[in-house]
């Protein structure tokens, strides 16, 4: 906490970024002159495509419309006017969406209070429930900038039926959609087709940096936001970020990128209770998707709250997050914090997609592209066409079936301990819940359980949910991770119309598609599979809590 109050303080249009010069300096050479050398700042401002070298100056070319994005959003609000008053009667909102598309919508309403039921699942039970939740006055967006995303075509195709079989009329159903997409995707066509409302986003931004383009705003917009605001915030930064001084998202980058070139290459995300809610968690899937390749890469970990495990090891730089700062208050709320990013939501998704496009140039990889996602959805798809692969448990204590390497411990407690052991002193352990996120909430507790046993970084992620976020970082990043697989068993399936398959034999199959590319890098992986929900999920937090470091 001395560092952060000592060091010097970025701040523009309201943000501010304390400790970000002391991590800067404890490099032998100051990455920010570094940066400022080569004229990083003016050029990133200006969308030069060159910054990150020869090899990714195709993608870069058009991916970097979010650097002004929030300018051509102003053109969406009187359409996003009218459509909320089009859809008056209409107010349940939900948003079928993964990754970028789901995430920053989901910080927005959190943040400011609005209810808005985001989709981001292949759980049938979590499906179920959304579609049994006030049908009739449920608008629902699909968001997808290829159209193609199969999480989000499951629930488009499983909401259309649903109305349908509520007795309205084709024409009465296509009124409960709006599609966000990008222009000429194949969604466009099926929302055509669908007499659905259609809203198109800017193509030259990609997903994850998409949370001021139509995908963070038209959701947001509907349940009641008043998105012009966040523009607003955004626009005011904006003049900040072509200059080398007074900088804040620069000043963020560049202690991002010098940490990581330290060692420091682990982020513990914390918000420190001061007003944004669920920020750590869009900034997750930023920096680890554009990050995580090539073998290098910086791991974000969520931490639920300060007073939790998650922030240990040499290896792992601690940010918070949190609203404006009044005059006179302790940044990081007390936190014992490297960097402390504070301001105004709009503001703030501007500055973390500046600071991750410069820790980009530092750390010489591409922030735009993913090139491993596609991996455990080809794995996904064959799965699918062919059947799960046949396996047999371990062993099964209790509600759960063990799936364990050869040679591993014959009792639970003795494989979380491999697989704690397995993180090593600069690695980390990922627990990859495929489950529903509401009915099996408990099971987000285990991360701070084994975060305390291992004293390493542990993350946490919702399947398939975390597979458009740090599931680039698991195949792509340092090849330093365990990976714990948690399935549980499906007591009511439900049908994806016009798909030969189901919800649960679509999770399943991401689940396995997924293990088997983490299997293909010889790192350790267990799977748990819960026979009882509910009993597991108890027992497992038994077990976890009694290991000790």
């Amino acid at each position: 906490m001395s560092d952060l109050l000592a060091g010097a303080v970025e701040a523009a249009a309201g943000l501010s970024v304390h400790g970000a010069d002391t991590v800067d300096k404890s490099a032998p050479a100051s990455t920010r002159e570094a940066l400022v050398g080569a004229g990083v700042p003016g050029k990133l401002a200006a969308k030069d495509p060159t910054l990150w070298g020869p090899d990714a100056e195709a993608e870069a070319k058009i991916r970097l419309g979010w650097v002004d994005t929030h300018l051509r959003s102003r053109e969406l609000l009187p359409q996003l006017a009218e459509l909320k008053a089009e859809l008056a009667d209409l107010d349940h909102v939900v948003l079928a969406g993964m990754g970028g598309s789901s995430l920053a919508p989901e910080v927005i309403a959190r943040t400011l209070g609005k209810q808005l039921t985001v989709l981001d699942t292949t759980d049938p039970g979590q499906v179920r429930a959304a579609l049994a939740d006030r049908l009739e006055r449920t608008v629902v967006v699909v968001a997808s900038k290829s159209g193609s995303t199969v999480e989000t075509d499951s629930h488009r195709r499983a909401y259309w039926q649903a109305f349908l079989d509520s007795g309205m009329t084709e024409a009465e159903a296509g009124r409960h959609f709006v599609v966000v997409t990008d222009p000429g995707s194949p969604l466009e066509q099926t929302a055509t087709e669908m007499g659905a409302f259609t809203v198109l986003a800017d193509p030259n931004v990609g997903g994850r940096y998409s949370a001021l383009t139509a995908f963070g705003l038209v959701p947001s917009a509907l349940a009641g936001v008043e998105v012009g605001e966040l523009l607003d915030q955004a626009d005011a930064l904006a003049r900040s970020l072509g200059g080398d001084r007074d900088n804040p998202g620069l000043a963020l980058g560049a202690a991002l990128g010098a940490a990581a070139t330290m060692g420091r290459d682990k982020v513990a995300l914390i918000s420190d209770g001061t007003g944004i809610e669920g920020l750590g968690d869009w900034a997750e899937q930023l920096i680890a998707e554009s990050t995580g390749k090539a073998g290098v890469g910086i791991l974000p970990v969520v931490v639920e709250s300060p007073q939790s495990p998650g922030a240990a090891g040499d290896d792992v730089l601690t940010v918070t997050y949190g609203g404006a700062l009044p005059a006179g208050a302790v940044p990081a709320g007390g936190v014992d914090a490297d960097v402390a990013v504070n301001g105004p939501l709009g503001a703030q998704f501007l500055a973390w997609e500046y600071a991750t496009a410069v820790a980009g140039v530092v750390l010489g990889i591409d922030p735009f592209n993913q090139p491993n996602v596609t991996e455990s959805k080809e794995n996904t798809n064959r799965i699918l066409a062919s059947g799960p692969p046949a396996e047999t448990p371990s062993f099964t204590e209790g509600a759960i079936e063990v799936y364990a390497p050869q040679g591993a411990p014959g009792d639970l407690a003795g494989v979380l301990r491999l697989l704690i052991d397995g993180a090593g002193d600069d690695g980390y352990l990922a627990v990859m819940a495929y489950l529903d996120r509401f009915a099996d909430a408990d099971a987000a507790r285990l991360r701070p359980l084994l975060a305390g046993a291992a004293g390493r970084p542990v993350t946490f992620g919702w399947g398939p949910r975390f597979l458009h976020s740090t599931g680039q970082y698991h195949k792509g990043g340092p090849q330093v991770g365990s990976y714990l697989q948690l399935t549980g068993a499906v007591a009511d399936d439900l049908p994806v119309p016009g798909r030969p398959y189901t919800f649960g034999e679509l999770q399943a199959a991401q689940a396995a598609g997924d293990r088997q590319a983490l299997a293909e890098r010889e790192r350790p992986v267990v799977r748990l599979h819960l026979t009882d929900r509910s009993a597991g999920v108890a027992q497992l937090l038994d077990v976890a809590g009694a290991l000790r470091a």
